[in-house]
């Protein structure tokens, strides 16, 4: 088992074995770091459901209101006027049947997000396996298989994150950047988690979530108290 950095250990020497506030957790997180690099902000949410069963998964999109500090590259997959659109729009990206081909023989991937029409669907389902092992298929529960390509692109471009709980019961997501300042991240925290407790499916009965834990990429986790949004 390899040790902790001296870093690591001062940094986790700072964190006291209870729930903060958000606002609290945020500027702690900022004063615990030591790199010098732009650290991604993350959450880790376990929550009581048994994604095996399709009731109990929980999944959605949620638009941070300060974004992530990362700007993602969309691409649209579409025909006719949607392709307009989804150019004004922002989009980086934007093709129909010709991109589907460029990522079957080219192995295509220099974009974070893809959003399809749904007349598009029937070329774009040949790029299943290429794209749903990248995490990158289209998909109407996620908002990327839409008509509403203006609206879609515009969001991704300013700070929507898709959220999905995974085998172990656990929604793992980055959600700011530790050069953003403590209260924009605290504003973040708490719309992603606002999102996830809309999220509670209707049949789940007791706690729905177990713990939240905010850290940055080289620091050690905060656990938040969440009751102020559970109320």
């Amino acid at each position: 088992m390899s040790k902790r950095g001296k870093a690591y250990v001062t940094a986790k020497e700072k964190i006291q074995e209870r729930a903060y506030a958000f606002s609290e957790a945020a500027t702690l997180l900022k004063e615990v770091k030591t790199s010098k690099f732009d650290e991604s902000v993350d959450l880790s949410v376990r929550l009581s459901v048994d994604p095996k069963f399709p009731e109990q998964m929980v999944r959605g999109t949620v638009v941070l209101p300060f974004g992530t500090g990362k700007v993602k590259r969309v691409l649209v997959i579409a025909a006719g006027e949607k392709q307009k659109e989804a150019s004004e729009a922002g989009a980086d990206f934007v093709g129909g049947d010709e991109i589907v081909e460029k990522i079957q023989k080219e192995n295509w991937f220099e974009y974070d997000v893809v959003i399809a029409t749904p007349d598009m669907m029937k070329s774009v389902g040949r790029l299943g396996k290429a794209l749903g092992t990248k995490g990158l298929m289209p998909s109407p529960k996620a908002g990327t298989v839409t008509f509403n390509v203006r609206d879609t692109v515009a969001e991704i471009k300013k700070g929507r994150v898709e959220f999905r709980v995974d085998k172990a019961g656990i929604i793992h997501s980055s959600i700011a950047k530790t050069s953003f300042d403590a209260e924009k991240i605290a504003e973040n925290a708490k719309a992603f988690l606002g999102a996830i407790l809309k999220a509670r499916p209707v049949t789940l009965k007791g706690k729905y979530v177990k713990s939240v834990f905010i850290s940055s990429t080289m620091s050690p986790s905060i656990k938040l108290d969440i009751s102020e949004l559970e109320s």
